[in-house]
């Protein structure tokens, strides 16, 4: 299973993270968002990574030149769309960045939001559900209904998020079956600043499950 951390601002908590065992990191390309970072700074959080972990940019409603740009100058093997983007547009950027894993999140508060994620399939390589909150994109802490998405199987691989902790990752697998998780301030001491005992009790937690 996939298991990306998000919202990483610091190099040194970059190659510890990997080392305890995430397979993807994510970084906040929104500039209004606490946990931002600048291409020179995502630049600097992946030289020393190992090739097999994922470097996911996260952006939302911004143009398509923009994403493509960041993409480019700062090494990144996959892009997050968190905002209002359209499936066209997911279509658009996947032609534009071929090489480039498209993720799509979506905020889910309802099975009619559940059935807006899976037409997102077809035009995007992944899927990541997320706690719905009105003011905030994402790493708001708070958790999904896990039972609404027993059901949920899209035709392309999908990430669960919103609210996971170390502390309640187990219940929620064991409602649902994402091919990741995806967590940000479940294991963090503030916006950005990474509790790396949190993010070694987590892989404690999934070593349990093997």
């Amino acid at each position: 299973m996939r298991v990306k951390i998000c919202g990483i601002t610091q190099p040194q908590q970059s190659v510890a993270i990997a080392t305890l065992g995430a397979t993807a990191l994510g970084f906040i390309c929104v500039p209004t968002s606490p946990r931002y970072v600048t291409t020179a700074q995502i630049r600097a959080a992946v030289a020393q990574l190992p090739e097999n972990i994922d470097r996911i940019g996260v952006f939302a409603n911004t143009d398509i030149s923009k994403i493509n740009q960041t993409a480019i100058d700062s090494g990144l093997t996959g892009v997050q769309l968190h905002g209002d983007e359209l499936p066209e547009f997911c279509d658009q950027l996947r032609q534009a960045l071929p090489q480039v894993e498209i993720i799509k999140a979506l905020r889910i508060r309802s099975l009619e939001h559940l059935e807006k994620a899976a037409h997102y399939a077809q035009y995007v390589d992944t899927l990541l559900l997320d706690a719905y909150h009105p003011q905030q994109l994402g790493g708001t802490g708070q958790t999904l209904d896990w039972q609404m998405l027993q059901q949920f199987s899209p035709s392309c691989s999908w990430f669960l998020a919103g609210g996971l902790t170390p502390d309640n990752i187990l219940t929620a697998l064991s409602q649902v079956k994402p091919d990741g998780i995806d967590l940000s301030s479940g294991v963090e001491i503030k916006p950005g600043d990474k509790d790396l005992d949190k993010v070694a009790l987590l892989f404690e937690k999934l070593g349990s499950r093997e």
